[in-house]
């Protein structure tokens, strides 16, 4: 019998934003002071506090967080997958719950598996299945050529760019920056989102870059979208990381959609709702390369035993430089870096505490934020969510 839940707290705070993002040339809500994130504790009657994160929209999630508290509160903590169940139920009244509900399960769902590691003794990584590896490759971000270069110097392999203004003109510098040594992620998200002609051709001459990835050039909705250029390109492709929890992203699997799935661990309904991901992607030759770009440090620790564990992990998602504040959050425990991999904890649980005095210092302000840069010229005052490519002769740099 383990130990039950008698308390749920949530800490939410405003978090500094970015400190190099492949956007460079567009301003997002990550980059212009909107990034929240949502830690929640969850207390036993043990005395053990097990430690989660929801931050897939977490001003609202909070919310979500209280609603469900009642009907998990005095549940066994080391029950997790019934909790998880437990959950979606009590949220199937509302319809379908997206990265809200999902926000709300993954971070009560990943301060269960903090508990029961640090109640048997034993990190995260073993209770998923033990380890597969002590190291995970990792990636960072770069929009100039002079920022690639310097996050190779710091021992990164691997570089993601991005921006839907002249994505291809910005990838092609920084390949010749980067040499063929170090792998290249071209990240194409909205807004606007690519029409499909447009991510047709785009995707086509990235692909001559030999790209470890190409990551969303079509809007999440858009699955027949994403059938069309399935057969169009043979440019490895990612997706999944605006969808909420296992049924959300698992269609992009279901029709081999995608070659690497990007789950993100504040929204996908925790560990326990990323480990059944990370099976189906197996099932269908597919890898994980979890969302992190606007995830606290919590999250990034719940993805690195994750990675640890699956034996289909491709590489983590790094946001590094970040804002100072980051590791302040969790005590300082930033993860260690060797060669451009992340070194998995050995310490039982999660191996990360909050700092929540650090964490009230700095109240939640604001959550949303209209970005800019992206819209072709004369087009950004209507803020469209997705449209072509003006003028389309300009999209493909000679």
């Amino acid at each position: 019998m383990g130990p039950r839940i008698t308390a749920i707290r949530t800490h939410l705070m405003q978090a500094g934003p970015l400190g190099v993002s492949g956007w460079g040339d567009v301003k997002s809500s990550i980059t212009t002071g909107t990034r929240n994130w949502l830690f929640v504790t969850v207390e036993t009657n043990a005395g053990i506090t097990g430690l989660g994160e929801g931050s897939g929209w977490p001003r609202v999630v909070e919310t979500a967080v209280g609603d469900l508290a009642h009907i998990v509160i005095g549940q066994n903590a080391f029950d997790i997958e019934r909790i998880s169940q437990r959950m979606a139920v009590a949220m199937m009244g509302h319809g379908m719950s997206g990265v809200v509900g999902q926000g709300a399960i993954a971070a009560i769902d990943m301060a269960l598996w903090d508990i029961k590691g640090k109640a048997l003794g034993v990190p995260v990584w073993q209770l998923l299945g033990g380890m597969m590896r002590d190291r995970i490759r990792a990636y960072t971000h770069a929009s100039t050529p002079e920022q690639a270069k310097d996050a190779v110097a710091r021992g990164y392999t691997a570089i993601k760019t991005g921006g839907v203004a002249n994505p291809v003109a910005k990838a092609r510098a920084i390949r010749a920056a980067i040499g063929d040594d170090c792998d290249l992620m071209i990240d194409l998200h909205g807004p606007p989102w690519l029409s499909l002609p447009d991510a047709i051709s785009i995707s086509r001459e990235l692909g001559k870059l030999r790209p470890l990835f190409v990551e969303e050039p079509l809007a999440p909705e858009n699955i027949e979208g994403y059938r069309a250029l399935r057969r169009a390109v043979d440019v490895p492709l990612a997706a999944g990381e605006r969808h909420g929890g296992l049924h959300g992203v698992a269609p992009l699997l279901f029709e081999n959609l995608v070659d690497v799935i990007q789950p993100d661990s504040g929204r996908a309904g925790g560990l326990t709702g990323m480990r059944k991901l990370a099976a189906i992607a197996e099932a269908r030759f597919a890898t994980v390369a979890p969302h992190s770009g606007s995830l606290g440090p919590v999250a990034e620790f719940a993805a690195i035993h994750l990675l640890a564990a699956i034996p289909n992990a491709l590489i983590l998602e790094r946001m590094d430089p970040d804002w100072p504040g980051r590791s302040q959050v969790i005590n300082g425990a930033a993860p260690r870096m060797v060669d451009g991999h992340v070194v998995v904890p050995d310490a039982p649980g999660l191996g990360v505490t909050l700092d929540e005095a650090f964490v009230a210092a700095n109240p939640s302000l604001r959550n949303v934020g209209l970005p800019s840069g992206g819209w072709p010229k004369g087009t950004e005052a209507a803020t469209l969510y997705s449209q072509p490519r003006t003028p389309r002769a300009g999209i493909l740099p000679d």
